[in-house]
């Protein structure tokens, strides 16, 4: 997309409000909207991708379901990555040797130091893109989400594709977009081990507009602790601002997984309830992360 045409850019309107305007138009109001059933998530019909990359050019992100196959098997979610673009996985020392973390209560397996982390724990999560913290030559694109188990109950996701945070931003105050969009508006501080730095202080922009490809990308946490907001009164309004638009958007979807469910996206917001186990139903989800965003083949005109 050249830089004249980006809707992204904060000096050109006209290109912004018809990119706004019919993003807002066609953002689905209901999850359900997302909900592509699949056949066998290995294999995809041409049918099946298309339907998932027109959910996705609505609202960055869709829901798969196949829950007549064994929801447990790793193979679902690695194949079906790979058939829309997402091949360069994270592999984080939290992660399963496959690349993939099993996001599931670590008290009964999974050793203490994943206990040290919320989503290893039945604790709700704030909102927040994966990877906020990563070094941006490293930034994570796509992200997938695959239910293996539910829980006994709680556990629902909320779901805000970044593109309409960003819009809501910038129709508050263009400023505000201005200045999440700073190198330095968030930083986030080195995280320390018993070996002392186990990562390093990374600041960066919460919003920001690739280069190459001309997508916007956002990194951001909703957390408190943990984090350095860049103290001038615009950034500060900014982000306080964000924060009442992530609390309360008509745009914001919720979604519950169940098994043989997954979700795929370009790293939108997200973030989980608190939830319950039970022997029966114990949580266990497959999360991948990508240094990708979803690629989609072109559709015939």
């Amino acid at each position: 997309m050249p830089a004249a045409a980006s809707p992204f850019d904060l000096g050109n309107e006209c290109a912004y409000r018809a990119w706004r305007d019919a993003k807002l138009a066609a953002y689905p109001r209901s999850v359900n909207e997302l909900v592509v059933p699949l056949a066998n998530p290995r294999h995809l019909s041409a049918a099946e991708t298309g339907a998932l990359g027109a959910c996705c050019a609505l609202a960055n992100m869709a829901i798969y379901s196949a829950p007549h196959l064994p929801a447990a098997d790793k193979s679902l979610p690695h194949q079906l990555a790979r058939q829309l673009g997402l091949t360069h996985l994270e592999g984080n020392y939290l992660a399963d040797e496959d690349g993939l973390s099993s996001i599931t209560p670590a008290g009964e397996e999974g050793g203490s130091v994943r206990g040290d982390f919320i989503p290893y724990t039945h604790k709700p999560i704030n909102w927040h893109t994966d990877g906020y913290y990563n070094a941006l030559d490293r930034r994570i694109l796509g992200m997938t989400l695959h239910c293996a188990q539910d829980a006994e109950s709680g556990g629902e996701n909320a779901l805000l594709d970044h593109e309409i945070a960003y819009i809501q931003l910038r129709d508050a105050n263009p400023d505000y977009v201005a200045a999440l969009m700073q190198p330095d508006a968030m930083t986030i501080p080195a995280r320390m081990d018993e070996d002392n730095v186990a990562r390093p202080e990374q600041s960066g922009p919460v919003f920001a507009v690739d280069s190459d490809a001309g997508f916007l990308y956002m990194r951001y946490t909703a957390r408190t602790r943990s984090i350095v907001w860049k103290n001038d009164a615009v950034t500060q309004a900014a982000v306080k601002t964000l924060a009442d638009i992530l609390a309360g958007s008509e745009y914001i979807l919720t979604a519950r997984l169940l098994p043989g469910m997954g979700l795929i996206c370009n790293n939108v917001l997200h973030t989980r309830n608190g939830f319950s186990d039970s022997p029966g139903h114990r949580r266990l989800l497959y999360r991948g992360r990508y240094y990708d965003r979803l690629n989609f083949p072109a559709r015939p005109q």
